[in-house]
């Protein structure tokens, strides 16, 4: 892809806030043999083209004084809550350099899997892109990964899957992740649970705790009076 960008000449905050006003991008170009380069670009020119998955994550060809140079883009800064592209990072790209990308991974045939059509299981794409490190000549737009093959029960790993030639897979700490998993379907794993809830829940019977009813709660014993004695009653006093 190409894009075009300008030459910079102000900097500092109250410059590049007067370029955004102007409909302006600042940004930066640095790396490679030559001094870090302050540039300019078209704000709408760079909002659409950030819309597209090919200039996130292959070699861009930039324009600037009639001359064209190999750039990636590594950083973008974005308005907290406006659609306003702030500010731009690009590097330079040299052939003889290798590079470190993440590149998007493009999944397909999982509908005509075993997994989904016959057993109607879910899949996850855990991973949605990868680490790579290659040269520019080998820098893939991205990576296709055949998911005809799945199973229920089964994970895609890492080292299942063919990286174009020239091109090595960079981990961080997971030597070989997973990229998809397989879920059953929902029936299935509420069967599983009910019947594990099952065997889990104790038996009743004699002896068991559930088998013995609660003792029924005794009445307080109403107090006795002696049979046949009734209180006397008193006699009213005498008039003098």
């Amino acid at each position: 892809m190409k894009f075009v960008a300008f030459e910079r000449a102000m900097q500092g905050t109250g410059a590049s806030r007067r370029l955004r006003i102007t409909g302006r991008t600042p940004g930066i170009v640095y790396g490679g043999t030559g001094q870090p380069q302050q540039i300019e670009l078209d704000h709408n020119a760079l909002w659409h083209a950030l819309k597209k998955e090919a200039f996130h994550s292959t070699i861009l060809d930039m324009e600037i004084n009639a001359t064209t140079s190999k750039v990636l883009l590594r950083d973008v800064q974005m308005h907290p809550f406006r659609q306003l592209i702030l500010h731009a990072d690009f590097q330079r790209v040299e052939a003889n350099t290798k590079l470190h990308m993440k590149v998007p991974l493009h999944y397909s045939g999982e509908e005509e899997s075993q997994a989904v059509k016959l057993e109607h299981c879910l899949v996850n794409h855990v991973i949605t892109e990868l680490g790579i490190s290659c040269l520019p000549a080998d820098l893939p737009e991205f990576i296709a990964v055949d998911l005809g093959g799945l199973k229920k029960g089964a994970s895609l790993h890492l080292k299942d899957v063919v990286l174009p030639k020239g091109v090595s897979a960079v981990t961080r700490g997971k030597e070989n992740p997973v990229l998809v998993s397989v879920v059953a379907p929902a029936a299935e794993v509420s069967e599983a649970a009910a019947a594990d809830a099952a065997a889990a829940a104790p038996a009743g019977g004699k002896g068991g705790a559930a088998g013995k009813a609660a003792p029924a709660a005794k009445a307080p014993a109403a107090a006795k009076t002696p049979a046949g004695k009734a209180p006397a009653a008193k006699a009213p006093a005498s008039k003098k």
